[in-house]
């Protein structure tokens, strides 16, 4: 027998906009499952943010078409996704659908400043660790979801702006395959397009 842990995303609606008629019934709902088997119950219009969801939900779509049987509350499972990260995605989803859409970030970068190119709100979400940073950078792509993959690409190439590689080998946690002598030699041939 399989356990989860079940959380139902309480939302607020979006404030009613003039002339859209207000809606008395709930929204439809899909439940995502993270990898230790946590249950995320969605509604629907957040979680297609992801194109993964929005394509596995047309597919049993189709395929309830098909069979006559009607869908609605299909379990996803994200087997790459831990349940801290998920809701922490979900938490995006939720503000980008519900609240404002973020500011499509464009290259080149107007600036450095996280919140100076998007809204306070979303500089604020990827002041998180740099762990949990890197994880939702994994969960973004997995899940497909390119205004968070920019995002928090964003804010990992802050954090490594201006780094020696020694910095950056260590937040990345990347030994070198270089000796010193060999790092030497690197610096010696490639001296020419260091700054002065």
């Amino acid at each position: 027998a399989v356990s989860y842990m079940y959380y139902r995303i309480k939302l607020h609606p979006p404030p009613n906009k003039a002339n859209q008629p207000t809606m008395d019934t709930e929204e439809s709902t899909v439940k995502l499952i993270s990898k230790e088997g946590d249950l995320f119950e969605v509604p629907i219009s957040v979680a297609k943010m992801s194109a993964l969801v929005e394509t596995t939900i047309d597919d049993e779509d189709d395929d309830d078409d098909e069979e006559n049987g009607g869908g609605g509350g299909a379990e996803i499972p994200l087997p790459n996704v831990k349940g801290a990260v998920l809701a922490k995605v979900i938490e995006y989803c939720t503000h980008y659908t519900n609240v404002e859409e973020m500011t499509a970030i464009s290259t080149p970068l107007k600036s450095s400043k996280i919140e100076e190119v998007v809204q306070q709100w979303y500089a604020d979400y990827v002041k998180v660790e740099q762990v949990l940073l890197f994880e939702l950078v994994t969960a973004a792509n997995f899940m497909d979801i390119k205004p968070l993959l920019d995002l928090t690409c964003f804010a990992v190439s802050v954090l490594i702006k201006g780094k020696s590689a020694e910095e950056i080998r260590k937040i990345f946690n990347i030994s070198s395959d270089f000796t010193p002598e060999d790092e030497a030699q690197v610096r010696e041939e490639n001296k020419w397009c260091e700054k002065p």
